[in-house]
C-alpha cells in the first residue's frame, strides 16, 4: 500500500501545541515519548507533539493479535493497529518502535479478567491495563529514552496544582476517561501528558484530517479490546472451560430453584435479559453470584439497593480534599454523593456510604471518587452492604 509523502513541515493547527505538553525546557531541546495504539486518538497527539519542535517518538506496544482473526476495526495495539500507528509516524517523520508485550498483557490482563467472571465478579479490564503495561511499562521505558514526558490520546485533563497535578475530568464528558485513570499515582502524573483533554472530538477529528494522517476517520476504539464482538463469556470459556458447566437459578427471596442456566460466566450483577424466567410475577434481576455452588441468585429491583461499598487497593492522587465527594461505580454511571470512611490510598481498604440507595454496585467493578471535576482517586469494589 502506498503511503503519503512526509509531511515537508508541521501544519498549524491554530493551537499552542507546545502548551499542551507543558514542557520544562525548550521544546528545540526536548524529547517526548507518545503511546501509540493505531487510533485516531493518539495519532493526533503524536502530530501535536511534532508539531511543537520537539524531537518525537512513538511506541506502540503489541498486546495481542486477535484483530486479524475476527476482522474487527476499531481495536487497538494489534494487527492493522499497528501499521496505522507505523504509517502516521511515517507521515510525520518521526521514529517508531513496537515492543511485543502479548505474554505480559496475557498474564496481567486476559487470564485475570477470565478469573475474576469466573469467581462471580464483573471486572474493569481497561483499568488492569492502565495500571500494567498502558502505563507503568510505558512510563518506564520513556524514562529509559531519556523522554522529557510521556503523551497518551486519554480525554482526561492535567491541571497543575500546588503540592503537584492533579487529574480532572476531560472537558467532552462524552469522551470522559477519567473513571479508567484512577489509580495514576502521582509519580506517573508528574510525568504523564493528556494533551486531548481540553479538545472535543469533533476537533480531533478535523486536527487530523488538517495533518494528512491516513486514520483520521477510522472509527473509534471498544473499551475491551480483546473481546471479539463483545462476546466475554466466549473469551471466559475458552481460558477457563469450568465456567460454562451449567447451575441453578434460584430466587434469592424464596430459595425457589426457577431454571437453569449455562454458566455463571454468562451473568453479572444487576443484569435482567438472557435470564429466560419467564412467567414471573415481576421483573427479576441479578442479585448475586455463588461461584462455588454455580448459582446465579435473582431478585426484585429493590434487592439491588446498597448503602455501602467497600473498597480494596486505593489509590489517591494529591491530597483528600474536605469537600463534597461523589463517586462512580460503572464506568457510564452518573457520580453520585457519598460520604468516605476510613484512609484513601496507598493501597489501603476504605469503604464508600451512598447518600441514597445504589443500584446495581457489583464486586469486581472499580469505585471512582470525585470532588467536582477532579479525581480523587478509586478503589476496587470488594463487597456491598444491602440498604435498609
Amino acid at each position: 500500500m502506498a503511503t503519503t509523502p512526509i509531511l515537508e513541515s508541521q501544519p498549524d493547527f491554530g493551537l499552542d501545541a507546545a502548551a499542551l505538553f507543558d514542557l520544562a525546557k525548550p521544546a528545540s531541546e526536548s524529547r517526548i515519548v507518545v503511546a501509540m495504539s493505531g487510533g485516531v486518538d493518539s495519532s493526533v497527539v503524536a502530530a501535536l507533539a511534532a508539531a511543537t519542535g520537539a524531537e518525537v517518538i512513538g511506541i506502540t506496544l503489541q498486546l495481542y493479535d486477535y484483530g486479524a482473526a475476527t476482522g474487527r476495526k476499531g481495536a487497538c495495539c494489534a494487527g492493522d493497529d499497528i501499521q496505522d500507528a507505523r504509517a502516521v509516524c511515517d507521515r510525520l517523520g518521526i521514529a517508531h518502535y513496537v515492543f511485543d508485550h502479548e505474554s505480559a498483557f496475557r498474564e496481567d490482563v486476559v487470564e485475570q479478567f477470565a478469573d475474576e467472571y469466573l469467581a462471580g465478579r464483573t471486572p474493569v479490564p481497561c483499568i488492569r491495563c492502565n495500571m500494567g503495561p498502558k502505563f507503568t511499562d510505558l512510563f518506564r521505558m520513556a524514562r529509559e529514552l531519556g523522554a522529557d514526558c510521556l503523551a497518551t490520546g486519554h480525554y482526561v485533563r492535567r491541571v497543575e496544582a500546588q503540592g503537584g497535578p492533579h487529574l480532572y475530568r476531560a472537558v467532552d464528558a462524552s469522551r470522559d476517561q477519567s473513571y479508567f485513570l484512577y489509580a495514576t499515582t502521582q509519580e506517573q502524573l508528574n510525568y504523564i501528558r493528556f494533551p486531548l483533554g481540553g479538545l472535543p472530538k469533533t476537533q480531533v477529528r478535523e486536527l487530523a484530517e488538517a495533518a494528512g494522517l491516513r486514520n483520521a476517520a477510522k472509527p473509534d476504539s471498544q473499551d475491551i479490546c480483546f473481546v471479539p464482538d463483545g462476546n466475554y463469556a466466549k473469551i471466559v470459556k475458552s481460558l477457563r472451560p469450568e465456567g460454562g458447566v451449567p447451575g441453578d437459578i434460584v430466587h434469592a427471596q424464596t430459595g425457589e430453584t426457577l431454571g437453569q442456566h449455562k454458566g455463571i460466566v454468562h451473568f453479572t450483577v444487576g443484569q435482567r435479559k438472557g435470564l429466560d424466567i419467564g412467567g414471573q410475577p415481576e421483573p427479576l434481576y441479578v442479585v448475586g453470584l455463588d461461584a462455588d455452588s454455580r448459582e446465579v441468585r435473582v431478585g426484585p429491583k429493590i434487592m439491588l439497593a446498597v448503602d455501602e461499598a467497600q473498597l480494596i487497593e486505593t489509590n489517591c492522587i494529591g491530597d483528600l480534599p474536605d469537600e463534597p465527594l461523589t463517586a462512580k461505580v460503572r464506568s457510564l454511571a452518573k457520580p453520585v454523593p457519598i460520604e468516605l470512611r476510613g484512609p484513601l490510598g496507598d493501597g489501603e481498604p476504605s469503604t464508600i456510604r451512598f447518600t441514597s440507595p445504589e443500584f446495581g454496585v457489583a464486586p469486581g467493578q472499580a469505585a471512582v471518587i470525585y470532588c467536582g471535576e477532579r479525581v480523587v482517586g478509586g478503589g476496587w469494589i470488594d463487597g456491598t452492604r444491602a440498604a435498609g
